[in-house]
């Protein structure tokens, strides 16, 4: 009982971030290792691969390419946007924002949109160009990496802040 007061250790924490390998603990390095987060930088990751396919064609011949460029590119920035959100952890600094409810709708438009520019993108390919073939097939990957975001949002959702939501998606 002596040697007690020698044990207690009374280091107040300082107000500077504390960094982890060099990088501020500001950024959410866990969060790219959940399903969300995988999701997500498969969306950008595939989306980008969308609209760089279509881009690389003549696609301003065929006008219905219009509407899968705008969706595809709209959503990519919106989606890296997002990402940067949730990787610096600024959505918890915005906390009168329904997060849970934000992403489910995000998400559940995203996938609409989404189908609508891959059967527009699908039903326009010409027979002679393979990269808007390979555009369609990428942008129902997206729709469908969309489609399960979407689904993990909504158990993020309808979970209302219980434990379920900490694991499918950041609040």
């Amino acid at each position: 009982m002596a040697d007690f007061p020698g044990m207690v250790n009374t280091q107040t924490s300082s107000n500077e971030p504390q960094r982890r390998f060099g990088i501020p603990s500001i950024v959410d390095v866990n969060f790219i290792k959940t399903i969300p987060g995988i999701l997500l930088l498969a969306e950008i990751v595939v989306g980008l691969l969308v609209w760089a396919l279509i881009a690389s064609t003549n696609y301003t011949t065929i006008p219905a390419y219009g509407w899968v460029m705008f969706v595809s590119v709209t959503l990519w920035l919106l989606s890296i946007a997002l990402f940067i959100m949730l990787l610096l952890s600024l959505h918890e600094r915005l906390s009168s924002v329904p997060w849970p409810l934000v992403l489910f709708v995000f998400y559940a438009v995203a996938t609409v949109l989404y189908l609508t520019a891959f059967l527009t993108d699908a039903a326009s390919v010409p027979l002679n160009n393979s990269y808007l073939g390979t555009s369609a097939f990428f942008a129902i990957v997206v729709t469908l990496l969309y489609t399960a975001s979407s689904y993990f949002a909504y158990l993020g959702w309808r979970s209302n802040g219980q434990n379920a939501a900490a694991t499918t998606v950041p609040v």
